[in-house]
């Protein structure tokens, strides 16, 4: 059958970080455009967000890998080498991305840290639409080696690419540098992972330019240049803001992007602009 030139997901990171992020969540699907939303299993108000997706039959729900800036499954005392006293992944990428790549300990607790989550989302009972990782630390090569590997083991079927084309952001009327250009090359070895296992991903996603801040007239520009094939929108809005928000993401403009979501004319152009569709649509 031939496909859609054009097909677009819209979805939501952090589910079950907050109550705030929860009901935002909930709202943008209920009354908006959102169509998918990525689960932090370790998360404060994770069993909320578990008890909303399952009212919500039509919402579609991934695993948000947290090996970053996050809380673990595992107690501290299992991995010792990858969390703080409190359970905590640090937030200094560089140095997680060196332990991860060359301390064999480390990437023995980090697989299993994996496997963990991976079986905390099975015991919600929810079905597995797809799976990314907070801070897009997948695009690590161990990282994004685990997550395919394991996830196939748990029914894993599709991995979003954090692949942003610097044409269309261009277009958008953000240019961008050298280190940009670099991340999207980069994102095609993760890419050819998931080919390799037999899994699906999107062509382009958007949301990394602007994260935090994609408000209406941003994503209103975005699907004005919507490129052929299948890209993921991202968002991240929450109802209101809260101590937890303010700890992690202060700058970040949640109830901008809940508005976006449920902004009429975004509907009216993400209709005109593409198919809406889910990751569970694509294999």
């Amino acid at each position: 059958m031939r496909q859609p030139a054009r097909r677009v997901i819209v979805s939501a990171d952090d589910f079950g970080l907050s109550v705030a992020v929860n009901e935002g969540i909930e709202r943008a699907h209920r009354e908006g455009v959102l169509s998918s939303a990525s689960l932090m299993v370790a998360g404060a108000a994770a069993a909320d967000a578990v008890r909303r997706a399952h009212r919500l039959p039509g919402l579609r729900v991934g695993l948000h890998l947290v090996v970053i800036e996050g809380p673990a499954v595992l107690p501290p005392a299992a991995i010792p080498d990858l969390v703080d006293a409190r359970g905590w992944f640090p937030s200094d990428q560089l140095r997680l991305g060196v332990d991860y790549f060359f301390r064999p300990t480390v990437r023995r607790q980090l697989a299993a840290e994996i496997e963990a989550q991976f079986a905390a989302f099975a015991a919600t009972g929810l079905t597995l639409d797809h799976a990314d990782a907070h801070k897009h630390m997948h695009l690590h090569p161990t990282v994004g080696g685990l997550l395919v590997r394991i996830g196939a083991r748990h029914g894993l079927r599709a991995v979003r690419v954090p692949a942003e084309p610097p044409a269309v952001m261009a277009a958008c009327g953000v240019v961008q540098g050298v280190g940009a250009r670099a991340l999207h090359a980069w994102s095609r070895l993760l890419r050819r992972q998931i080919r390799r296992a037999g899994m699906v991903a999107n062509d382009h996603v958007f949301g990394l330019a602007w994260s935090g801040a994609m408000t209406e007239a941003r994503v209103l520009a975005l699907l004005a240049h919507l490129p052929a094939g299948v890209s993921e929108l991202y968002f991240h809005p929450a109802a209101g803001r809260d101590a937890t928000l303010e700890a992690l993401m202060p700058d970040y403009r949640h109830q901008e992007e809940l508005a976006a979501l449920l902004s009429p004319r975004v509907r009216l152009a993400l209709h005109e602009a593409a198919v809406p569709a889910t990751y569970g649509e694509l294999g």
